[in-house]
């Protein structure tokens, strides 16, 4: 499918709304809003969605009302969101992951092309490099110096097969043309367990406090970070863009997402008023804290930016020849 198909696919539901008549804008929101996070209760992204939500329901006068549905890489909450009655009520906080890549590589339960309407980016997440304890390198000249001496004996641990830091990994061993191992796990929990352990080499996870701290002690090292530019907690870690593997430099991309044939009204006043709480000193504060970047935007920039992704994303798995689970 090109590209301008799927973006035509994945704002179908604004385009669609836009030829309704409705009395949405006058009268949303009336009641509470359903607010679905696609990730388990006390990580980042939990956090960010219910203090949002908190300012969603200060400034709209209604309830957001947040319940996590956790499981399956986010695909079976964004089920759930796809699902749900397109009238405004049902929103979901998701990376663009269950969207531009998960579906490219195990059955979902909805369309992503036809059955989710973007409504508001809300932040970038940095995914670090690491070394761990049993990697003898300092620097990624040395994993692909190691690498070209002895092929496949570093192992690049990742938190899934047809994850972020999966494709991060085929695309970097691609482009420096050398052979790691990938290492799946399911999900990070383990992924970081074992890092900590030197259960193997390498490692990609979203920058986070908790692999900050251990970066801090020294019981990782970070090699590189893919990020739009260079992390205030990390001044001293280039990007892979820096070093000269752009296409390599995968971060994980949040926002908000509701049911396709949403009213365009609705989607329009839930953007406005996302990009007010996401520009907020507070929510700003939370996401730099958490060493997240603030993103906001119009609907149709951000469906833009999962289109390319997810062409990027499809391009890749079929040169590299990965399958589906």
């Amino acid at each position: 499918m090109s590209f301008k198909n799927l973006l035509r696919l994945l704002t179908a539901g604004l385009f669609t709304a836009c030829q309704a008549t409705t009395v949405w804008a006058g009268n949303w929101p009336e009641h509470p809003v359903h607010v679905v996070v696609v990730y388990s209760p006390g990580g980042v992204s939990d956090t960010v969605t219910r203090a949002i939500s908190e300012k969603l329901s200060q400034n709209l006068g209604v309830a957001f009302v947040v319940e996590n549905k956790a499981g399956a890489g986010g695909t079976i909450g964004m089920g759930t969101v796809a699902k749900a009655k397109p009238d405004g009520y049902t929103i979901g906080f998701s990376s663009v992951s269950p969207l531009a890549l998960s579906p490219l590589f195990s059955q979902v339960s909805y369309d992503p092309r036809k059955d989710i309407t973007p409504v508001a980016s809300v932040m970038v997440s940095p995914v670090v490099l690491l070394g761990t304890q049993a990697f003898s390198g300092k620097t990624l000249n040395d994993v692909i110096a190691q690498s070209k001496a002895n092929p496949g004996s570093l192992r690049w641990a990742t938190s899934g097969h047809g994850s972020l830091g999966h494709l991060m990994l085929e695309q970097f061993q691609h482009t420096a043309g050398i052979k790691l191992t990938h290492i799946p796990y399911k999900g990070s929990a383990q992924q970081k367990n074992d890092a900590l352990g030197a259960q193997f080499e390498l490692t990609s996870m979203n920058l986070s406090a908790a692999v900050l701290s251990h970066v801090k002690s020294g019981e990782l090292h970070a090699l590189a970070m893919a990020a739009p530019s260079r992390v205030d907690a990390l001044p001293d870690v280039p990007t892979l863009t820096e070093l000269g593997y752009e296409k390599a430099n995968m971060m994980s991309k949040f926002g908000f997402f509701a049911p396709a044939g949403t009213p365009k009204e609705i989607i329009d006043a839930l953007n406005k008023a996302i990009n007010e709480a996401v520009a907020s000193p507070d929510i700003q504060k939370l996401l730099t804290q958490s060493s997240n970047i603030p993103l906001t935007g119009t609907p149709e920039s951000f469906a833009n930016e999962i289109a390319h992704e997810y062409d990027d994303n499809r391009n890749l798995i079929e040169s590299a020849g990965l399958k589906l689970e």
